[in-house]
């Protein structure tokens, strides 16, 4: 799905925009997600931005950390194969940078890990690109001589763990929902709703749930009214818990006892479920029932910036025995050296504290499959996020799932007539800390998902038999 450069190009080879790794995803003719995008070999998840392999990777981080200048003897257009990559340099760190490889990812000391700078590929220019090539930048930057380096080939495939998550183009923390979402939720909720949208234009397809509006202008304080479900509004659920995969995640999570897990394999496993989870979320959008109503463009917008939310969000409900049984084991088998600990900063312990705010407000409304798939749904259709084409179905489909998880949350909970703002008053909290966590130092996740997990783990094990549905019940033994 990549384009041609036009003529006045510096480089004929095509250009890639900053989504492209999602867009490639999504799209139909990406049949094997997890192919680099430099060479085509098999990839093993997310490296400074896109999907690549370890060789790519490698050489991408050798190139940029050593300052290095290579030379095409040939079109500046060469083959990028398995094969064929290591015969050309110049070709092949070119093509890292036009797919969106982020260069300020790497760690300037060179070791494992990355720089928590982006999600997902950057776009730079063609003069960008040709200062890089011609090592203009690297003399700018470090006041460096320039060195050159001949086309010999790379046959050091081979590099150390690197970045597997970063910030992105994030809304506002408080717009997790419109702004007039937001007011909503406080005295006028009710009215607001009615006076804001009883007299809205609908499209035909989306004139749906049209007794709510009678109703929603009912004071909240009334007494629960028996009522049947509107009759669309169980399909629809229906559809959106049938996109979910709900199979328990793949990544081995399994410690021997007695093992003491270090610090760079906790971060390493971290990044592992991270690719897990962002792939099934890939997945997701795929098997939404309102695909077809919103461009590639569209979807590749909202992913790259709601991602990481949608990830806490699936992680506090429908993986939560994982994440809170297995990985807690995990990383109760970690032990944060004194500089770790001395280094753990303020920032982190805030958002360790609301984290764990968090979980316990999830365990305390048992939210159901159901509400988390429209939950995630609500949270994904986010009007407010730029660069989208279609705002004004969008918003529709937004408002669609709005009314459907109100109508069905108020007939399945008719004595919790609070419920339903509750629940989506966890989703502005969700995008803040989303927003939060990719700011996290990459080297004090391992200690924050320690602390955090440690904390929750007590709780979950204390209420379990009361989980919700959302939280399926594993055999886990107590963290040490």
């Amino acid at each position: 799905s990549s384009k041609a450069a036009p003529p006045s190009s510096l480089y004929p080879s095509p250009q890639i925009s900053p989504n492209m790794f999602i867009l490639s995803l999504l799209s139909d003719d990406a049949a094997d997600p997890r192919v680099c995008l430099i060479c085509g070999d098999r990839a093993t998840g997310l490296h400074y931005g896109i999907i690549s392999c370890e060789g790519c990777k490698g050489f991408f981080k050798r190139s940029i950390c050593n300052k290095r200048v290579y030379r095409c003897s040939r079109d500046k257009n060469c083959e990028m194969s398995r094969k064929q990559r290591n015969r050309c340099q110049y070709c092949r760190l070119l093509k890292c940078l036009q797919m969106g490889m982020n260069r300020k990812a790497i760690r300037e000391d060179g070791m494992p890990g990355g720089r928590n700078k982006s999600i997902g590929p950057v776009q730079i220019t063609d003069e960008e690109i040709e200062r890089i090539m011609s090592g203009q930048e690297f003399k700018e930057e470090a006041s460096l001589p320039e060195h050159t380096w001949s086309n010999n080939g790379d046959s050091s495939d081979h590099s150390s763990p690197s970045n597997g998550a970063s910030e992105g183009n994030q809304p506002s923390p408080a717009s997790t929902l419109s702004s007039n979402r937001s007011l909503e939720m406080g005295g006028g909720y009710t009215a607001a709703v009615r006076d804001q949208y009883i007299n809205a234009p609908m499209n035909t397809p989306y004139q749906l749930l049209p007794h709510l509006f009678s109703y929603a202008a009912q004071s909240g304080l009334l007494a629960p009214q028996p009522r049947s479900l509107y009759p669309q509004s169980h399909p629809l659920v229906m559809q959106l818990v049938a996109a979910e995969d709900l199979a328990p995640l793949a990544t081995p999570m399994l410690i021997e006892d007695g093992y003491k897990v270090t610090q760079v394999e906790l971060f390493a496993l971290l990044c592992r479920l991270a690719d897990e989870l962002l792939f099934r979320q890939i997945s997701w959008i795929k098997k939404l029932p309102f695909f077809c109503e919103l461009s590639i463009e569209d979807y590749t917008c909202l992913l790259s910036s709601t991602w990481q939310e949608l990830i806490l969000l699936s992680c506090l409900t429908i993986y939560s025995a994982q994440i809170f049984g297995d990985l807690a084991d995990v990383t109760a088998k970690y032990t944060p050296s004194d500089e770790e600990l001395q280094g753990f900063s303020e920032d982190s312990m805030e958002l360790m504290e609301r984290l764990i705010y968090l979980f316990r407000k999830f365990h305390q409304l048992k939210v159901s499959n159901e509400e988390y798939a429209c939950m995630k749904a609500i949270n994904f259709l986010n009007q407010d996020i730029r660069g989208l084409t279609n705002v004004s179905q969008l918003e529709q489909l937004n408002k669609r799932y709005w009314y459907v998880c109100q109508d069905y949350t108020e007939y399945k909970y008719p004595h919790q007539p609070k419920r339903f703002p509750e629940i989506m008053m966890c989703l502005p909290e969700i995008r803040f800390m989303a927003g939060k966590l990719v700011n996290v130092p990459l080297e004090q996740l391992p200690l924050l998902f320690k602390a955090v997990l440690h904390s929750c783990k007590s709780s979950f094990i204390s209420n379990r038999t009361g989980s919700s549905p959302c939280m399926p019940t594993t055999a886990t033994s107590p963290g040490n």
